[in-house]
């Protein structure tokens, strides 16, 4: 399989459609060194994805999986987009075995928010939405090393947060509570408002049971909906400060 050519093939196009006031735009929404961007336009790399898919029609799924590793290592922003636009256009050929390509790609490759939510959004929840495979295979995810891998794995469960028991949910997902890292902490709030438009009063009694535990960028998020009188009742105890 010709990588190399495909990948080179990527840069001498985004290198002839680079606006740099696409990256001064978007920049200010990523932290520093997690926007290392062309400035492409989302039509172009949709473009792209498709003409890669034409060329090269001998692109099983191990085979891309292996490519879209290689295009997030490159580091310029565009080349995780094309990674995950090339992904998304070919759900249909997910197989349990390429599961464990997906954590290779959060574990060595992804590094900002919105490559993983693309992801977590559009084309990982495939494997448990289709019954490919039980979201507790996700525990492995909950326990990595990289930070956007933990994160996913709530933010993936969103996807069946009606179709799956809520005491299920929460103990599955429990451990990530406590998670130091940021972006963790806003992945599982972002789970936790969302089952709280279905399920207000169990998701409080929940989040006021682990007030004095959860991160409180966790309860943050999950409360953001309440008031301001309301959301006292989530204040850690004196206690526990």
């Amino acid at each position: 399989m010709p990588y190399q050519k495909i990948l080179r093939t990527a840069e001498s196009y985004f290198l002839l459609k680079q606006e740099p006031e696409i990256v001064e735009k978007y920049s200010r929404y990523f932290k520093p060194g997690e926007y290392d961007a062309y400035g492409i336009r989302k039509a172009d790399i949709l473009l792209l994805a498709a003409q890669i898919e034409t060329d090269y029609p001998e692109l099983g799924m191990a085979k891309l999986l292996k490519l879209c590793l290689m295009f997030y290592k490159h580091g310029k922003h565009e080349m995780g987009t094309l990674a995950n636009y090339l992904l998304e256009r070919r759900q249909q050929d997910f197989l349990p075995k390429h599961f464990s390509g997906f954590k290779k790609l959060f574990d060595e490759g992804v590094k900002n928010w919105e490559h993983a939510d693309q992801l977590c959004m559009h084309t990982l929840p495939r494997f448990i939405t289709h019954k490919l495979l039980p979201y507790t295979e996700f525990q492995s995810w909950i326990e990595a090393e990289s930070r956007w891998t933990r994160r996913a794995a709530p933010v993936c469960m969103i996807k069946i947060k009606k179709t799956t028991a809520l005491p299920e949910l929460l103990s599955f997902t429990e451990p990530l509570l406590i998670d130091r890292e940021r972006v963790v902490q806003q992945g599982m709030g972002w789970f936790m408002r969302e089952l709280w438009w279905i399920y207000p009063a169990q998701i409080e009694d929940y989040l006021y049971l682990h007030r004095n535990t959860a991160a409180r960028t966790i309860i943050q998020y999950a409360t953001e909906r309440l008031s301001k009188e309301e959301r006292l009742r989530f204040r850690k105890d004196k206690s526990a400060k």
